[in-house]
C-alpha cells in the first residue's frame, strides 16, 4: 500500500504509570477525520508489521487502540490482529444504527476490545458493559468528587475507564486515584513538578564508569575488575550474553569471556540500556519505554544512509536524550559524567550534527508534529520507511524491556 501519512503514537498509562498500550493514528492535517480507506490501511499495515506468522504478537502484553468507523468493522485486516490485543475506538452515537451495533457486538463476542468515545454515561448505563470493554471519559480536574460519583457504577462493572484529555500530572494523579487508565499525549515527557533532583544511584554511577572505560578502549581485565564490584550487574551481563543468541554454542561462564564475546560497541549499547533501567524515578516506566523506542527508532532511521557504526551511536544519542529526565539532573551534568563523541553531544544539545536530524525525527514521531514530514523529506525517508521503523522500534523495545 502506498503510504502518504505518518504514524503517531500516544501511550496509555495505568495508575502506576506503566504503559499498557498505545493508540496509533495517522497524522492528520487540520481537523479532517480519517477516511474509511485510511483506517483500513492502518489496520492492515499494523497487522502486517507486529503480528508475525512465526513469532506471533511482537508487542508482548501491549494493547493497540485503533480508530474505527462503522463501514470498516468487517474489514479482512482485522482477522490478522490478535483480538485480545486489539481495541477499536468508535463514537457511541454511531451505535444508534442497528447494523453497527450488531457488528460491534459480534467483534466483542470474538474477543476484540471496543472503546466507546463520546458516550452519554447516564443514558447508556448498565447496557454499556455488554457493548464495550472500555469507555473514554472526558476528564477534568475541576470537580473530582462529582466525577467520582459518576464513575462509581462503572467501577463496579468490568468496564475499564480511560481519561482524556489528561494535560497535567495533577490530573493524572486524580485519574489514578479514581482507578482510571489515561491517554497522556506528551505529558510523560514533562517533568513532574516537585520532583527533586536525584542524581545517580550507586548502580548508575558504576555503569557510567564502565561506559567511560569502554569509550576509552580500556583493557578487558580492567572492565572485568569494575564489573566484579556489582554482583547484580555481573549477573545481568551473563544472563544477557547467554540469552541474546550470540551463537557461542556453549554457555559463557566468565565475565572476561562475556566482554570479549560481546565486543566494545555492543557492550556500550547494552550499558546505555542498563543505565536507563537502573533509574529509580517515580515516573520512569513510561519514560524508560519512550527512551528505548526513541533510541531504536533513531537508529533504524539512520541505518541506511549512515551505516551500522554510526547507527549504533544514534541509538546512544536517542537513549541519552531522555536521560536528564530519567536521572533527574540537567543534561549538561549528565554529559559531564561521560565522554561522548562530538556528534552525539551535538545531537543531544541542539539536534545538530550528522545524528541530530535522525533524533529529531524520532522525537517528532512521538507527537502529532508537522515536523515529521519535513524532517523525513530532508533525510530522504519515505512515510512507509519511517512508519515501518516506528513499529519495528516498538516491537524491539518490548523484547528488551520485558525479557
Amino acid at each position: 500500500m502506498h503510504q502518504t501519512n505518518f504514524l503517531v503514537r500516544e501511550p496509555l498509562l495505568d495508575p502506576a504509570q506503566k504503559v499498557v498500550g498505545y493508540e496509533l493514528t495517522w497524522q492528520q492535517q487540520g481537523s479532517t477525520p480519517p477516511t474509511r480507506a485510511q483506517l483500513e490501511d492502518l489496520v492492515g499495515f499494523v497487522a502486517g508489521e507486529v503480528n508475525d506468522d512465526g513469532q506471533g504478537w511482537l508487542l508482548r502484553d501491549k494493547m493497540l487502540f485503533l480508530q474505527a468507523v462503522p463501514e470498516m468493522l468487517s474489514t479482512d485486516a482485522l482477522y490478522n490482529m490478535p483480538p485480545e490485543h486489539t481495541v477499536l475506538s468508535i463514537r457511541a452515537p454511531m451505535l444508534a444504527n442497528a447494523d453497527t451495533l450488531a457488528a460491534v457486538q459480534g467483534l466483542r463476542a470474538g474477543g476484540v476490545g471496543i472503546l466507546l468515545r463520546d458516550a452519554d454515561l447516564a443514558r447508556v448505563g448498565s447496557r454499556l458493559g455488554t457493548i464495550a470493554s472500555f469507555v473514554e471519559v472526558k476528564f477534568t480536574g475541576a470537580d473530582v468528587a462529582s466525577q467520582a460519583r459518576a464513575y462509581a457504577a462503572l467501577k463496579a462493572s468490568n468496564l475499564r475507564m480511560i481519561g482524556r484529555p489528561v494535560a497535567t500530572w495533577n490530573d493524572f494523579d486524580a485519574c489514578a486515584a479514581l482507578g482510571l487508565d489515561a491517554f497522556v499525549g506528551k505529558l510523560h515527557l514533562t517533568p513532574r513538578p516537585g520532583t527533586s533532583v536525584q542524581g545517580m544511584n550507586p548502580a548508575q554511577t558504576l555503569i557510567m564508569q564502565l561506559m567511560q572505560m569502554v569509550s576509552a578502549n580500556a583493557d578487558v581485565k580492567n572492565l572485568e575488575d569494575v564489573l566484579r564490584r556489582d554482583a547484580a550487574l555481573s549477573y545481568q551481563l551473563m544472563r544477557y550474553i547467554n540469552s541474546a543468541g550470540f551463537g557461542a554454542g556453549r554457555e559463557i561462564t566468565s565475565l572476561r569471556q562475556a566482554i570479549t564475546m560481546l565486543g566494545y560497541e555492543p557492550l556500550y549499547r547494552w550499558l546505555t540500556l542498563l543505565l536507563a533501567t537502573a533509574s529509580t524515578n517515580g515516573y520512569s516506566p513510561v519514560l524508560l519505554e519512550t527512551a528505548v523506542v526513541r533510541g531504536r527508532l533513531a537508529e533504524l532511521l539512520g541505518l541506511k544512509a549512515l551505516g551500522k557504526a554510526d547507527a549504533e551511536n544514534i541509538f546512544v544519542a536517542g537513549m541519552f536524550s531522555l536521560l536528564d529526565r530519567l536521572l533527574g539532573m540537567p543534561m549538561q551534568e549528565v554529559l559531564a559524567g561521560i565522554q561522548l563523541s562530538d556528534d552525539v553531544v551535538a545531537a543531544l544539545m541542539s539536534r545538530s550534527g550528522k545524528y541530530g536530524p535522525y533524533l529529531a525525527l524520532a522525537e517528532a514521531c512521538e507527537l502529532n508534529s508537522d515536523l515529521v514530514a519535513s524532517l523525513a523529506s530532508t533525510l530522504n525517508l519515505s512515510p512507509a520507511e519511517v512508519n515501518k521503523a516506528h513499529l519495528e522500534a516498538l516491537a524491539w523495545t518490548q523484547s528488551v524491556t520485558t525479557s
